[in-house]
């Protein structure tokens, strides 16, 4: 798929021509990789020269990093899971963080490819995207499966384990879709549902089954005996 110039107007403010290159860049990176992308195809997808791309951003590292810094602003929606956690709401954080990663995954496409593909390049900026974009959300899961388990409202588990897993579903759900193009079967809305409740039943405590009282079993002398005093 070939990236489309996009013109700049002699009107564009700074802001505005910062943002074109950034949305290019990336519709590029995640095409063809940071390495096989140019500064020159940059531009001209852009619709600016090359020179003034560097005055905007010296290094392809530093546009790269502008990329990675734009898409993982988090603090709005860790405020939002935060305030579920005080709550003990436990569908509502797992739901807030699963509907972030696949809802945003459907309006952001390129976001899954630029991590793939800073990871098998082994780009020195991957290791930011993977802790910013992932590791957040499990280490947070964790520490909210740790305190729930204290509380017996879920099982004894692995914390971390259990936290990777459920990251490891959404992660998988949005590879199929996104990556190897599986038709979807049903809403964001009924995938997100289906993976909370998936996982929240299975972790969650139950209490022991009551043990059925037995009766010991009358030795035949003893029911003779009792059959003679009536």
């Amino acid at each position: 798929m070939k990236a489309s110039p996009t013109p700049a107007t002699p009107k564009a403010s700074a802001q505005e021509r910062r943002a074109g290159i950034i949305a290019a860049a990336a519709s590029l990176f995640a095409q063809r990789g940071f390495n096989g992308t140019t500064t020159r195809e940059i531009a001209r997808v852009a619709g600016i020269s090359e020179a003034l791309l560097f005055r905007h951003f010296p290094t392809k590292r530093a546009l790269y990093a502008a990329i990675l810094a734009e898409k993982v602003n988090l603090s709005q929606l860790m405020a939002t899971i935060e305030e579920a956690a005080a709550k003990r709401d436990d569908v509502r954080v797992f739901t807030l963080i699963a509907s972030f990663r696949i809802h945003r995954g459907g309006a952001d496409p390129t976001l899954l490819r630029l991590l793939l593909f800073s990871a098998l390049e082994g780009h020195e900026l991957s290791d930011m995207f993977f802790r910013n974009r992932h590791r957040v959300f499990y280490d947070y899961l964790a520490g909210y499966i740790a305190r729930r388990t204290r509380e017996g409202v879920f099982r004894r588990v692995d914390p971390l384990l259990a936290a990777q897993s459920f990251i490891g579903m959404i992660l998988y759900h949005r590879l199929l879709h996104e990556i190897f193009r599986v038709p979807v079967h049903c809403s964001p809305e009924d995938a997100v549902a289906g993976y909370v409740g998936v996982f929240l039943e299975g972790l969650r405590s139950r209490p022991a089954p009551l043990r059925k009282r037995t009766r010991a079993p009358r030795s035949a002398q003893g029911a003779r005996n009792l059959s003679r005093e009536a």
